[in-house]
């Protein structure tokens, strides 16, 4: 539920920044554009993700190890197996993508493989399985998309001035302000959605792998790692932090407004409660 009135605030401020460009002409083209570039994403962001950060696919022969815990998993999860990619970077973390179950993969890199014990990195690639059975690749996508469009569209109103559905310009002081704080508003709500998933990942990967206690040991164990370990490829493309299991950008003070993910003592907190026994409601 709250993801879908986040997901409704966010398509809601796609046409108002429409509206002001040009009345309900404007909105209506607005979210014609915002259609075909999820269309675009929903079938390309996939491989051109992968082929951002140089993932290798590896196979029962390259990864023995890594592909038969996944393939358990999948089992567990009653999934599909997704095809399994390893990522040249010293930084321990993993994402999933792929427009559905059937045509996901999942990744880690060479970092979380040296770093983690076994039992770690199964929690870690039942989380990236949640996500996948959950479908958060195509949400995260169409709300990256939006994001994206509502900022391109406040620039353009920004410069090129609005007009309203009766072709009356747009009082250009409002124009300003809308374009300077509707990108932010998308980012924020982006942010939001994000990590609400974040926790509904943990969760499920918990009950996909039957031990919420690997997983959380997993995350502390990874955020002590990557604070001094950076990710070169993350670093260029600051959009696909959101993926990660850990963002693995750092940043204070405003920065913590466009948090990716929760704060990482209150997931484990969750995780452990989970393992406890105790009210599982929460995680939802």
């Amino acid at each position: 539920m709250k993801t879908t009135l986040l997901m409704a605030a966010i398509v809601a401020l796609f046409g108002v920044i429409g509206g002001m460009i040009g009345g309900q002409k404007g909105m209506l083209l607005a979210l014609l554009f915002a259609g075909g570039m999820n269309v675009f994403a929903y079938w390309n962001s996939d491989k051109m993700v992968l082929r951002m950060y140089n993932a290798h696919l590896v196979d029962d022969t390259t990864a023995p190890e890594l592909v038969a815990m996944v393939r358990e998993l999948a089992g567990r999860a009653g999934l599909p197996m997704p095809k399994v990619y390893v990522i040249e970077e010293d930084q321990p973390n993993a994402f999933a993508t792929g427009r559905n179950p059937e045509n996901a993969a999942v990744a880690c890199t060479t970092g979380i493989m040296r770093v983690l014990s076994a039992r770690e990195l199964r929690g870690v690639m039942a989380h990236e399985l949640a996500h996948v059975q959950h479908r958060d690749i195509l949400i995260s996508t169409i709300t990256a998309t939006m994001a994206g469009a509502i900022s391109a569209l406040a620039n353009f109103a920004m410069f090129f001035g609005g007009r309203d559905e009766h072709g009356r310009p747009v009082n250009p002081i409002v124009g300003i302000a809308v374009a300077i704080l509707a990108p932010v508003a998308a980012s924020l709500i982006q942010m939001a959605i994000s990590r609400s998933r974040e926790f509904a990942a943990d969760a499920g990967g918990a009950k996909i792998s039957g031990d919420p206690q690997a997983l959380a040991d997993a995350l502390r164990k990874i955020e002590a790692y990557a604070a001094g370990i950076p990710m070169h490829t993350a670093e260029q493309h600051p959009e696909t932090a959101q993926m990660m299991i850990m963002n693995p950008l750092h940043g204070g003070g405003l920065a913590n407004l466009f948090r990716t993910h929760p704060r990482t003592e209150e997931r484990v907190e969750r995780l452990y409660a989970m393992a406890r026994g105790q009210n599982q409601t929460d995680f939802r």
